[in-house]
């Protein structure tokens, strides 16, 4: 059952003292952390130290977290030291964290597994859906590589046949989807929010199409999730994993996997280990968990499980809904002034997601160099011939007046 607002006030336990959230500080759960201003909208830039080391437009490649995260996972390694937490009180947070990752969705706590890492989660339900010759599976050019990785070797293992939708301006409307899908496909794959441009796909258009054809939708969210809101229910997403590195404010080794209730027997483990067993039945036989605790075969980071818990406990008090609409206008603000300045901007100029992502045709090392002068962290790819920014909670309009003040040199 989805974990309600009064229930997410109320639910502290003991573990809570490791997370650095206390009970009366999620009193009321206010909108905002900090004392909001024009150039803190959200009242949280003081949460993060790294605003005042740089300009920091690189939150697509990693996302700094807030103090709160940090001190939780400084606390759990301290107690590591001098007063060991049980593996009763890991997994209890573990499920703590569960049930803040279900309110975020807007999903049930059934649903919601731990995995190590986003790749995990479609390579278990490729695995389940036992693909093989006649079957295809639809991506599209605007994805990350494992899973290009992962469905070659599925097509070389199994004749599995790939199709692959290229891209237009920056997009892959749904559209363009319903040209390569049939009654053979399986499995739509997407990444929500590509890691090239931020192009935002259309996951409940895309879930329609899907299951008008009797298949299903797998994301790959982990540029999506804690920057901008969903509900899993009103989208109809059957399948999605999300390192939490990035939006979700965390650390490494953890990725929330989530599976639609009506899907977790059709989506079986791949592997199995102690931390599957829900009840020893005795003789050396044991009851597995029917729910998505089934997918945490073994022991996990759980320093990473203290830390994600505090990240979810401060993106729920900020609000993800207030954090799309804050990030999402600085990104059309800096989308709108590079194209001013006649660059050559990738990311459709109507994007709703905090990924901009340009082409300056500009000498790499005066780029790299100019930017380092103003110092602003912002990610090179191609090479270095694109620029994409990430743009965080943190961020204001000032960072992006700064960035366009440099880019505007080199128009």
């Amino acid at each position: 059952m989805t974990l309600s607002r009064r229930e997410f006030i109320s639910g502290v336990s003991a573990a809570a003292a490791l997370s650095g959230v206390s009970p009366t500080s999620l009193s009321g759960v206010p909108p905002v952390v900090g004392i909001a201003g024009k150039d803190d909208p959200l009242g949280v830039r003081s949460d993060f130290p790294v605003v005042e080391q740089s300009v920091y437009l690189d939150s697509a490649y990693i996302t700094p977290s807030p103090l709160q995260a940090v001190e939780a996972a400084q606390a759990f390694a301290e107690a590591k030291a001098r007063d060991p937490v049980s593996l009763g009180g890991m997994l209890q947070e573990t499920n703590l964290m569960r049930q803040r990752f279900a309110t975020l969705i807007s999903a049930s706590e059934m649903e919601i597994g731990v995995l190590f890492a986003t790749s995990d989660g479609e390579n278990i339900v490729s695995r389940a859906l036992d693909l093989k010759q006649g079957d295809n599976v639809v991506i599209d050019d605007l994805h990350y590589d494992t899973t290009y990785l992962l469905y070659q070797q599925l097509a070389e293992q199994r004749g599995l046949e790939v199709r692959i939708v290229n891209s237009e301006a920056g997009g892959a409307p749904v559209d363009a989807f319903a040209e390569h899908v049939d009654r053979q496909t399986r499995l739509i794959s997407v990444a929500w929010v590509s890691h090239q441009n931020g192009f935002r796909h259309d996951l409940a258009g895309l879930a329609d199409l899907a299951h008008s054809n009797g298949a299903y939708l797998y994301a790959d969210a982990i540029q999506g999730i804690g920057a901008l809101d969903v509900d899993v229910r009103s989208t109809g997403i059957d399948f999605f994993t999300a390192g939490t590195y990035k939006w979700l404010l965390g650390g490494y080794g953890v990725a929330p996997f989530y599976v639609r209730e009506e899907l977790l027997e059709r989506i079986g483990t791949d592997r199995f280990g102690s931390l599957n067993i829900a009840e020893e039945l005795g003789q050396h036989r044991f009851r597995v968990y029917d729910d998505a605790r089934k997918y945490g075969y073994a022991t996990m980071g759980f320093g990473s499980v203290f830390q994600l818990r505090a990240a979810l406990d401060y993106l729920l008090r900020v609000g993800v809904p207030n954090i799309e609409a804050h990030t999402v206008s600085l990104a059309q603000q800096l989308n709108t002034g590079l194209v001013g300045q006649g660059h050559d901007v990738w990311t459709p100029k109507d994007n709703r997601s905090p990924i901009v992502t340009f082409r300056h045709h500009r000498d790499i090392a005066l780029v790299r160099s100019t930017l380092e002068e103003a110092g602003i962290r912002i990610s090179f790819k191609a090479e270095g011939e694109e620029l994409r920014a990430g743009i965080a909670l943190f961020n204001n309009s000032d960072d992006i007046d700064k960035l366009l003040d440099v880019t505007s040199n080199w128009a």
